[in-house]
């Protein structure tokens, strides 16, 4: 495993993160679906795939709050408290999804961050967060109470470092240009949606992050599952689910197909599996810190983690990114 900095901090994380959104709990036949997903896996099911992610030298675990409406956190602190050092881990969680339904169940007022940051390290089992990110933008919220709420946070020790996830560029400049003014705590990373299949973020997110010296942690590095096999494949249980996915890829796309294609091309040439060589284009790039992969078969962390030792070449990563076609912004709200 390698680990590295998370930039300009000195907190140092594995350069693969696991991200837990998978496990948790999938909905009742009779309970509200909101918050939940039917491919989850419950706390038994999670818990191979948490260890070998300790295993193999993961020492950073993302999640949020609203991930199966609180029981990945539960899982995620039950795991970790039973089989490692609090100190030998980086959890990271977020917060503004709905977690209960009414006017105060969401978003990053004052009242909310401080309520559902109580509530996630109660649930973690810990004291404190290693880093705390806001989920999406609050429209409904002046972002100064947002800001300065983060930094009273940070300073009663509740949490160390702050980030932000999936928001326009203007946006992250306008929070950073705010914290310098004021005093308050500095973002430290941006956990964005960057894969072969949709490069958006590389035309102002990604140079305003290298600019900054934030750490970028991307989600979805493998487009959902549809960057691990063919492009007219069989559908798998979450891909039948996953309703946000679904959203964001589809098989119609014939750009998206051809993307597919060259990955296996790719792939096939080097007689490695395509996850591989997705992440290791992802990798490839300075300005990205630790993609955040999701696994429910053992060889998905193992992919990731053999991404690490795999050098693509120039021309390789030409011939990835040589069929890409513009998206429209996706995964903001």
């Amino acid at each position: 495993m390698e680990y590295v900095n998370f930039v300009r901090t000195g907190m140092k994380v594995s350069r693969i993160c696991l991200g837990c959104m998978t496990y948790g709990r999938p909905p009742a036949p009779d309970e509200p679906k909101a918050g939940r997903h039917l491919w989850a896996l419950n706390e038994q099911e999670s818990q191979p795939f948490l260890r070998q992610a300790l295993d193999l030298g993961i020492n950073f675990f993302d999640t949020a709050n609203v991930y199966s409406s609180g029981d990945s956190e539960r899982v995620i602190g039950n795991f970790l408290k039973a089989n490692t050092r609090r100190e030998a881990v980086v959890i990271a969680t977020k917060v503004h999804g709905m977690m209960r339904d009414e006017p105060n169940g969401q978003g990053l007022s004052r009242k909310a961050i401080l309520f559902e940051l109580d509530q996630s390290l109660s649930r973690l089992q810990t004291d404190y967060v290693d880093l705390y990110q806001i989920h999406r933008w609050d429209h409904q919220t002046p972002i100064e109470e947002t800001l300065e709420t983060l930094h009273d946070v940070v300073k009663a020790g509740k949490v160390r470092y702050i980030g932000a996830s999936s928001m326009f560029a203007w946006q992250f400049a306008k929070a950073l240009y705010l914290v310098d003014l004021y005093g308050w705590t500095r973002f430290v990373s941006m956990q964005n949606h960057l894969n072969l299949l949709y490069r958006e973020e590389e035309r102002e997110m990604l140079p305003l992050c290298q600019d900054q010296g934030i750490a970028v942690i991307p989600w979805s590095p493998l487009a959902r599952g549809r960057l691990t096999r063919a492009w007219q494949s069989e559908t798998t249980r979450r891909s039948e689910s996953d309703r946000f996915g679904n959203t964001m890829y589809s098989r119609t796309e014939e750009d998206d197909e051809k993307v597919v294609d060259r990955l296996g091309e790719i792939a096939a040439k080097r007689g490695v599996p395509r996850a591989q060589v997705a992440l290791a284009w992802l990798l490839s790039k300075p300005v990205i810190t630790a993609p955040i992969v999701g696994a429910t078969k053992p060889n998905h962390l193992e992919d990731a983690v053999a991404a690490l030792t795999l050098r693509l070449s120039p021309e390789e990563i030409s011939a990835l990114e040589e069929p890409y076609a513009p998206h429209p912004v996706l995964g903001f709200s």
